[in-house]
């Protein structure tokens, strides 16, 4: 794996044995966005569709979220995502990184509730919505620290 670019667009990714959860986010890493989520069969016509997407928006990393078990242990899931990540990363040469996903669906799934969406809608909603909220995490868990106060005399938020 070749290393972490510090700037462009991430592609995220919520792996599901039936459809496929796509986020994205503008090159400087302020917003996450949903994509149009892609069937998970056949495999091979979802890694073009992958690949096509990571060339038309110049992706310098992919994060494929990692659905652990509430012990933190590798299941069936997670083997199947570890499996199709493999897959990914025989057909690229942008970083790929597996993500602990453990908790995306399940706030997924509230929040679309929050927002009133009738839980007969929510299939639609929740993958890409999982993936949004893999990639705000990923992207926090990467950002460099900012200060908490900014002092107007001293702007060195650049």
């Amino acid at each position: 794996m070749s290393e972490r670019p510090t700037h462009g667009r991430i592609l995220a990714l919520d792996v599901g044995n039936k459809r496929i959860g796509v986020a994205m986010c503008d090159p400087d890493r302020i917003i996450a966005s949903g994509q149009p989520t892609l069937p998970a069969q056949p495999t091979d016509k979802a890694y073009a569709q992958l690949l096509q997407m990571i060339a038309d928006n110049e992706v310098v990393e992919v994060v494929i979220g990692l659905p652990l078990t509430l012990r933190g242990e590798v299941g069936a899931q997670a083997k199947a995502v570890q499996a199709f990540s493999r897959g990914l990363e025989k057909r690229t040469k942008i970083p790929i990184t597996l993500y602990d996903e453990r908790f995306t669906s399940v706030e997924a799934e509230r929040s679309l509730e929050a927002m009133g969406i009738k839980k007969s809608k929510h299939r639609d909603h929740v993958d890409e919505l999982a993936a949004i909220l893999i990639l705000q995490d990923y992207m926090s868990s990467i950002a460099p620290p900012r200060p908490l106060y900014h002092d107007p005399e001293h702007d060195d938020w650049d």
